[in-house]
């Protein structure tokens, strides 16, 4: 598929698409086509510019002027820094006229436009990315590829040339260097490049390796710049490429070139030789690589290169999050990419190698999730937020914790400040909302569901909803958080049923059982069947008496309890819990429902402070989310499931948040639209409601969405999801980062969710069922995914066809809304099947 990227065309200096695998770290392709946002060292690094790294252009025509240029828009916005623009941002260097950029998570498209350069350029790039192989789309690189067209009637000498510093080893030390970089040339077979080291040792946290190279044989380069105390490096490096487009080796430096009176002393420790003054200097280093290829008229020519990089060593724990003494501070944990790529140049000779059917990949997905016949909102959503699964806020390190066995671990914060972590933890009630790595990468949320049952649940059942035993660190300081502890019950039945993997199961399930009664035992405080009490939850504070959220959560575990006790074989137990759901879903009917919604029923409403009482809570059918998504179904009736979602969305949701009153924290304003996390409709408003309360997030705002598409009420699923989108257009903040305690946050992953609910998908590995039911008529067509198989499904009437893209898909039956049409089938990759319920399935090829 060689098709542009559609979608909104983004001209923002508030745009930024992120490029990197699962715990890699990042680096962004702004909309002028720039490469801002350097987070490549274990930690987030928003704004950071890592100097002298850009592409850049020379195009010499056969009868006219050659031109040279930085392969970036014009720069706008403010301009006038305290003290200019320093000397390695290069800003005084000719640029492009303009640039617009589309993004299709993972794949970006940059189009350039210049009135003087005599050829078109466009810039693709991305990191592959595979569903259900989180290795394959954990690389720690991407792919930069640009097209050069020649339109004119005369051939064009073109040259596109990629200059990087090395980003390791910074800190204290002359220069702001503490160890000295390395650069060269190198060549393995095919692969050939610029290769950077530095001089630390590998279990250093500075650690790190960089490479750019290419597969193309028409190469030039300049392997190191000019290094001294002046920035004299640019300047050659610039004469060298707009004299003829190719470029030289600089010459060894000698000691006159030594910038008089900075080295006069031998006694100032600095090296003094000729070939250590060269190789030894602290300094940045940095190097150039090009291809060079003549385009005759009317004729394009692609010029790809590969950027990787390694920083295998992460500190083993949360740097100093946690309350109290770290006990492994210093210690070192290897990221898993580096188990499979000890550096650069190995991630880099790998995705040169298998860059074909990676690619293509890549496209396949792509093309089913955006091309297909959804609403474009809802392949936005769910696609642009995968960023947040390959940012820096989560990663993957190889056995952490010695109790877990072999093997890779995900971890994750709650999201990324501009420089720091935000929140530790893998937090449960942030994460319970999220959908995305379990139905793309679902054995990485297999592993966090150890992490927190098997390390996490204490004896009496009581999770912590920060895991820091997972680096081997003391408990978590704080109880339990009833939503998370819920949440995670309901992710391990979500894991079980995607993989069917009886083992996992019955590993995990007596701390899981245990979990449950704890919470019956706990939480329901006078044995009517309803939890009550101090209830610790995702806004950071406690619910008291009696409300919804924790009780619609509390109803969807007891049911998935039951289920896998029967699974399991013991009856008694899957009869107690089914006894117990419905017994808490009539009590919360009887006790909650007040004609138009479901609320919280407490005393006093002002007797504890941050309550919500008769307000209109968007969070309280979040156990009926978990229900339709994990293929529980009404876990309450369904008419008055759609009449609270209709009053949250009649009292919460503005179109114009201009009037609105907060004082808490905003990430919605002025004319933008957004969902509110309660309102009081009918008075009562609390004199401090619960935190939080005034603010709009987007996880809730997906959670909503989906739970209105999966009820039936479409339009109002669009106009919420429309809103949150329109706040992140690119205009004011970038498409593929939704705030809220931080970038990349992980609730807005519950944004897959969409997805899940307009194509009414249901996988059940345990009785291999697959079953479709798409929330809007008219033909389907669209990505699904299993445990084992993802590709395509395309439904028009009773005809279903499927087209698995990758993996293989054994399926018994075959369901389109609630009618078998088809079983059992086996489908390996590049197979494709069609069925209705009165014809034999057909195979296609």
């Amino acid at each position: 598929m060689s098709r542009r990227a559609r979608g909104i065309p983004h001209t923002s200096e508030a745009t930024a698409f992120p490029l990197g695998g699962i715990g890699t770290g990042n680096v962004s392709i702004g909309a002028r086509g720039e490469l801002r946002d350097w987070e490549l060292e274990n930690l987030p690094d928003k704004g950071r510019r890592n100097p002298y790294s850009f592409f850049a252009i020379h195009a010499r025509p056969a009868d006219g002027e050659p031109v040279t240029r930085v392969l970036e828009a014009v720069r706008t916005g403010r301009l006038d820094a305290d003290a200019g623009f320093p000397f390695e941002s290069l800003a005084g260097l000719p640029r492009l006229r303009g640039a617009t950029l589309h993004g299709e998570y993972p794949v970006v498209d940059v189009d350039f436009t210049d009135d003087v350069l005599p050829v078109a350029v466009s810039l693709r790039a991305f990191t592959p990315l595979v569903p259900l192989d989180p290795d394959a789309s954990g690389i720690p690189a991407a792919v930069l590829r640009y097209t050069v067209v020649n339109p004119g009637s005369t051939s064009v000498d073109v040259t596109v040339v990629g200059s990087m510093s090395h980003t390791a080893g910074r800190g204290e030390g002359p220069f702001g260097m503490r160890a000295t970089q390395r650069v060269r040339w190198r060549e393995d077979g095919d692969v050939r490049g610029l290769d950077f080291g530095i001089d630390l040792p590998e279990d250093d946290f500075g650690y790190g390796t960089l490479s750019l190279t290419t597969t193309d044989p028409s190469t030039t380069a300049k392997p190191q710049w000019v290094t001294g105390f002046w920035p004299d490096g640019p300047r050659l490096f610039w004469n060298d490429l707009t004299e003829d487009g190719v470029l030289e080796p600089e010459p060894r430096l000698t000691l006159e070139d030594r910038p008089r009176g900075l080295f006069a002393d031998a006694d100032d420790g600095l090296p003094m030789s000729e070939e250590q003054l060269f190789e030894k200097l602290p300094r940045l280093r940095t190097g150039s690589l090009g291809i060079v290829h003549r385009i005759e008229p009317g004729q394009s020519q692609e010029f790809e290169f590969v950027l990787a990089w390694s920083f295998p060593s992460r500190h083993r724990g949360w740097l100093g999050h946690i309350v109290g003494d770290d006990p492994n501070a210093g210690q070192v944990v290897r990221n898993h990419y580096a188990t499979l790529w000890p550096d650069a140049w190995a991630a880099a000779s790998h995705l040169h190698r298998e860059l074909p059917a990676l690619e293509s990949t890549t496209l396949a997905f792509v093309d089913a999730l955006y091309g297909g016949s959804l609403d474009p909102v809802v392949a936005d959503a769910a696609g642009a937020n995968i960023a947040a699964a390959r940012s820096t806020t989560c990663f993957v390190v190889e056995t952490p914790n010695p109790e877990l066995g072999e093997g890779p671990v995900f971890a994750a914060w709650e999201g990324s400040f501009d420089h720091g972590g935000s929140c530790e933890g893998t937090c449960t009630h942030v994460w319970s909302y999220a959908q995305t790595v379990a139905w793309l990468f679902p054995s990485l949320e297999r592993s966090a569901r150890r992490v927190e049952f098997l390390l996490e649940t204490d004896g009496t059942g009581a999770q912590k909803f920060r895991s820091n035993r997972v680096f081997g660190g003391r408990p978590w300081f704080m109880g339990p958080a009833v939503d998370g502890q819920l949440g995670t019950f309901l992710r391990l039945y979500r894991e079980w049923r995607a993989s069917g993997d009886d083992a996992f199961l019955r590993e995990l399930w007596p701390d899981a059982d245990r979990s449950l009664e704890f919470a019956i035992r706990e939480w329901d405080r006078d044995g009517d069947g309803l939890l009550d009490g101090e209830l610790h939850n995702t806004y950071d504070i406690e619910f008291h008496g009696i409300e919804p959220l924790a009780n619609g959560m509390f109803v969807a575990a007891l049911t998935a309890g039951a289920r896998m006790a029967a699974h399991l074989g013991d009856r008694d137990r899957s009869a107690e819990l089914r006894r117990r759901a419905t017994h808490a879903a009539a009590g919360m009917d009887a006790v909650l429902w007040n004609g138009e919604y479901y609320r919280q029923v407490v005393d006093d409403v002002d007797a504890h402070r941050y309550q919500y009482g008769d307000g209109v809570l968007s969070d309280q059918l979040l156990g009926q989310f978990h229900a339709f998504v994990h293929g529980l179904g009404d876990i309450l009736p369904r008419e008055r499931v759609r009449s609270a979602l209709s009053a949250i969305v009649a009292h919460n949701f503005r179109d114009d948040l201009t009037s609105h009153e907060s004082t808490q924290r905003v990430y919605a304003l002025n004319g933008d639209g957004g969902l509110l996390l309660a309102s009081w409709p009918r008075g009562d408003r609390p004199a401090i409601p619960f935190v939080y309360s005034d603010e709009v997030w987007t996880g809730i705002e997906h959670q909503v969405a989906a739970s209105l598409a999966y009820a039936g009420l479409v339009e109002e699923a669009l106009t919420v999801e429309r809103a949150a989108r329109r706040r992140y257009d690119g205009t004011a903040r970038s498409p593929w980062n939704e705030i809220e305690c931080g970038n990349h946050y992980a609730r807005s992953l519950a944004s897959w969710a969409l997805l899940l609910a307009f194509t009414g998908v249901q996988w059940d590995a345990p009785t291999r069922t697959l079953a479709f039911a798409p929330a809007m008529d008219g033909p389907l067509r669209a990505l699904f995914t299993t445990g084992s198989a993802w590709g395509s499904v395309e439904i028009d009437g009773h005809s279903v066809a499927l087209h698995v893209l990758g993996g293989v898909l054994d399926v018994d039956r075959l369901v389109l809304d609630g009618r078998t049409v088809a079983g059992p089938l086996h489908l390996a990759a590049g197979e494709s099947r069609a069925a209705t319920p009165d014809r034999t399935p057909q195979e296609t090829s």
